[in-house]
């Protein structure tokens, strides 16, 4: 039988979740405070701590979390609060914490969380020789393990890397950002076969490539006649993934429907089939990934801020080709070798003349452009040696015509007159509009990021600006 220790200053609450879990079988013993909690802590092992984060005294939930994981860091803990923020939770979980309840919860939500805690204590003790085995490929200089296919030895991909490895066996949502074409989806790949999931499956679905009116039944199912066309019923790919791993990628594309959807799994691991009236429970880690600024997005009520706070518990971000210049020439060679396998070609390697021109190019596509450009030399090149002649036209990164300054993040206003003059916010807005446009010579994506707006927001507002000047 799991034991169970409960922390909670409300005594009907408490009362309520002792006999609740006592009458599931579960050894619960019960503190009203965290000095109360302390004694009991340091006396025997708890599998699961449930724990409210204010308790009104001294010592509050994140202290009691931070002396558990101390003590014994493979007891699981979840927070209780009904008080502050989602980032309290988020915190709580950055901190070592399972994850966090918000008050008032059903009884099947805690059932289930705590269920969900048990089974990931479980899993981590069963399966931490197997993972530790695999962790030592990262320390190979090229970080070139066959289970991962992550190639790099740049600072920044060791860094990652690392990362990759801390998190994996954790069953903490995490969320992959990086421009298109950085390999998002190998990370995603990378932290499923390092957990202790690696055996079960991996489901991945492009979310921008679903119709929003579309997206609800691929993800979660739906049932025989709950719209037209809907002739059976279908489970949908959360339950697919069960016991697995589900990677979202382009998360940013979900529909806001879609996103309470999302959310409610993440708060109570349930989901509902459309057409269906009874949820189900799937044990399903997630993995999202996305190239846009989700934080625009919240603002522009796009995206859902208290699902933005769920994804992002663990935030890996990858950075651009560009910038880790030192991982070229070996992304090359492996790029080389794989598509010469796979076209049945001798080529072999590349000249020095040949790397001179890739390491000349911006990379704007990453590493998705590298590999479309090696593949496309691979299959016209002369000889076992790939030169300069094979390789498609690549501009050349300190080409005069081409703007490449760097993205600034923040502009200064051109100066307002000090006299009487007093500029409306509309009229302010336009100069610094005026001003960026000006900055970056009209490249509409660039500006957009400046100011931290949308394409299509910026577009609207030019659109006014052209009408007021004419």
């Amino acid at each position: 039988m799991a034991r169970l220790l409960i922390i909670e200053d409300q005594e009907e609450l408490r009362t309520h979740l002792v006999e609740l879990f006592r009458q599931r079988g579960y050894q619960v013993e019960h503190a009203s405070s965290g000095e109360d909690a302390v004694p009991l802590l340091g006396d025997r092992d708890y599998e699961v701590v449930l724990s409210d984060l204010r308790l009104g005294q001294e010592i509050d939930g994140l202290d009691l979390l931070e002396f558990i994981k101390q003590r014994s860091p493979d007891t699981e803990v979840i927070i209780m609060t009904a008080y502050g923020s989602v980032e309290s939770g988020v915190i709580a979980i950055q901190r070592g914490a399972y994850d966090y309840l918000t008050k008032p919860f059903r009884e099947h939500e805690v059932l289930n969380l705590v269920q969900r805690a048990l089974e990931r204590g479980e899993a981590h003790r069963t399966a931490s020789e197997p993972v530790t085995g695999e962790l030592h490929a990262l320390d190979e200089a090229d970080l070139e393990p066959e289970n991962t296919k992550v190639i790099g030895r740049s600072t920044e991909m060791i860094g990652v890397m690392k990362l990759v490895a801390q998190v994996a066996p954790l069953d903490s949502t995490i969320l992959v950002t990086g421009e298109s074409g950085t390999g998002k989806d190998l990370i995603a790949r990378a932290l499923h076969q390092l957990s202790p999931r690696r055996d079960r499956p991996f489901v991945t679905v492009n979310c921008g490539a679903i119709p929003e009116n579309l997206q609800e039944s691929v993800l979660f199912g739906h049932t025989k006649g709950s719209f037209t066309g809907a002739v059976q019923t279908t489970e949908g790919l959360f339950s697919e993934a069960n016991k697995g791993t589900l990677f979202l990628d382009e998360i940013g594309e979900t529909a806001l429907m879609t996103q309470v959807k999302l959310l409610r799994f993440l708060q109570s691991g349930e989901v509902l089939r459309v057409g269906d009236s009874k949820s189900r429970n799937v044990d399903v880690r997630l993995v999202a990934a996305t190239n846009r600024d989700l934080r625009t997005a919240i603002r522009e009520r796009r995206f859902r801020e208290d699902l933005f706070y769920r994804l992002n518990i663990i935030s890996i971000e990858l950075p651009p080709l560009r910038a880790r210049q030192r991982d070229l020439e070996l992304l090359a060679r492996y790029i080389i070798r794989r598509c010469s396998v796979r076209l049945g070609l001798e080529v072999r390697d590349i000249s020095p003349d040949a790397l001179g021109v890739l390491e000349r190019h911006s990379w704007p596509g990453n590493v998705r452009e590298l590999e479309n450009a090696i593949e496309r030399a691979v299959a016209l090149a002369r000889g076992p040696v790939i030169t300069p002649a094979d390789l498609p036209v690549l501009e050349p990164r300190d080409d005069p015509s081409i703007d490449r300054s760097p993205v600034v993040t923040s502009l200064e206003l051109p100066p307002i007159p000090m006299h009487d003059e007093v500029l409306s916010l509309a009229e302010m807005e336009y100069r610094h509009i005026q001003h960026a446009m000006t900055v970056f010579r009209g490249n509409r994506t660039r500006v957009s990021k400046a100011l931290g707006i949308s394409k299509s927001t910026l577009w609207r507002k030019l659109k006014q600006i052209e009408s007021t000047d004419t």
